[in-house]
């Protein structure tokens, strides 16, 4: 009677893991799963992101002008805090792209200062290629990842 009860116990384990409780859709497994956050998701009031060439932290004219419009922002909202994310693409070594990111934030971050807001309000933090906004492996999802982002740590 035991070994009846076993197996039936046993059964009724393998049963219940089904393949249904397995990921296989391929999007969902490959992605980080952190998704957009601060001005990536529209989250920071009206700061937006900026991106940067493939291996480099300096600001194009784009992003300069990004940068100003952040800037002004800022200096309306003088007890806002924020973060500045340094992000890259999937190429290179864990590494080499903590590195790379922190350059990029490190530049938003004295660009900001040069434009009179004051860097006391301003942290900065390097995630390389961790924290991808976009999961796949091909030049626009790269040229998406490559970006300083921006959240609000306090108000």
């Amino acid at each position: 009677m035991k070994k009846v009860l076993l197996l039936v116990l046993g059964l009724a384990l393998i049963a219940g893991c089904s393949k249904k409780d397995v990921v296989t859709d391929k999007k969902q497994s490959s992605a980080i799963g952190y998704g957009a956050t601060g001005s990536d998701a529209g989250q920071a009031g009206e700061l937006k992101s900026i991106h940067f060439d493939f291996d480099k932290a300096n600001l194009s004219t784009e992003a300069r002008n990004i940068l100003k419009a952040n800037a002004g922002w800022l200096k309306k909202n003088p007890s806002i805090l924020i973060q500045i994310e340094g992000h890259c693409d999937s190429r290179g070594t864990i590494e080499y792209n903590i590195a790379l990111g922190e350059k990029r934030a490190l530049s938003v971050k004295k660009y900001l200062s040069d434009l009179g807001v004051k860097k006391d309000r301003m942290s900065t933090i390097s995630y390389g290629k961790e924290r991808p906004l976009v999961a796949e492996e091909n030049e626009a999802a790269w040229a998406q990842n490559r970006r300083a982002n921006f959240v609000i740590a306090s108000k």
